[in-house]
């Protein structure tokens, strides 16, 4: 099962994305659950258990993420 998931949430991904960001901010809820690279601003959309699969762990809302991807 998904960890609790709220929107507003930040997560870190297990691979980076090509501009090389691994973090990403939750911004739908529903079947599919929608991502914001906080790099550069990429939209993607993922199921529940594709994102199980691809997340390596949830960040606390308060971490701050520069514009290359690290905290």
């Amino acid at each position: 099962m998904l960890p609790e998931i709220n929107i507003g949430d930040h997560v870190e991904m297990r691979k980076p994305h090509p501009c090389g960001g691994t973090h990403w901010e939750v911004v739908r809820l529903g079947a599919d659950i929608g991502l914001v690279c906080l790099t550069c601003q990429h939209r993607i959309l993922l199921t529940r258990r594709e994102l199980k699969r691809r997340m390596k762990r949830r960040l606390a809302k308060e971490i701050k993420v520069d514009e290359t991807g690290h905290e």
